[in-house]
């Protein structure tokens, strides 16, 4: 019997429990259901837009490859405007860019690039500007182009930055200014870098001087 009471005193406890909290309960689980099914969703979303992407990406590659850049334009505007959260719309994007400067489509290739900058990630997005400086540099828009190299980017990209920073001003005849951006971009630059070489030719056509590397000292006799 007490073995009953007990059990009793479980299920009235339960009943007065569930009539203060069961709606507020049931409610929650309710959310944490729905939060699950929508996170499953997204997820399952997220894998089948970049599956498509991917597809739609080779599409590009083989459309570069044969130098079809109207193809190649289409393809990344579909990319740009259906999957243009995926990495494989920016990679799209700065395929696309070099196919339209390639056709001589300045206009296009800026474009492209543009949009690779506004939503790729931070290393896409240092490519980009580089990429676009140089076809700023080419409309001898200087003043624009340095104005798209001002951004902030990752220290891997300095070298770079500053090679491209001393071609714009060189063009400028600016060489003191251009002296110094090349003579940034070797100290970035690893000495094991066969671009270093480029570099420092850049640095002597301005009237710059490349230091020599110092020598160990030879081992006293």
């Amino acid at each position: 019997m007490a073995y009953d009471l007990e059990e009793q005193e479980k299920i009235a406890t339960l009943k007065a429990w569930w009539q203060q909290y069961g709606n507020l309960a049931t409610w929650l689980l309710v959310a944490v259901l729905a939060a699950y099914s929508g996170w499953a969703g997204w997820q399952y979303h997220v894998r089948t837009q970049a599956v498509q992407a991917s597809a739609l990406y080779d599409e590009l590659m083989e459309a570069a490859g044969k130098k079809d850049n109207a193809k190649v334009q289409r393809a990344a505007g579909d990319m740009e405007s259906k999957f243009g959260r995926t990495v494989y719309a920016t990679m799209g994007a700065l395929v696309a860019a070099k196919s339209a400067f390639d056709a001589n489509d300045l206009k296009t290739a800026k474009t492209q690039l543009q949009w690779a900058i506004e939503h790729g990630n931070d290393e896409y997005q240092a490519v980009a500007r580089l990429r676009l400086a140089g076809v700023l540099l080419d409309e001898k828009a200087y003043d624009e182009a340095l104005k798209t190299l001002a951004a902030d980017t990752r220290p891997q990209f300095a070298a770079a930055v500053n090679d491209r920073k001393g071609d714009v001003l060189a063009a400028q005849n600016k060489l003191v200014e251009a002296r110094a951006a090349y003579k940034a971009a070797l100290d970035a630059t690893d000495k094991k870098n066969p671009g270093r070489q480029l570099i420092e030719l850049k640095l002597e056509s301005v009237g710059g001087t490349v230091a020599e590397e110092k020598k160990p000292a030879a081992p006293a006799a």
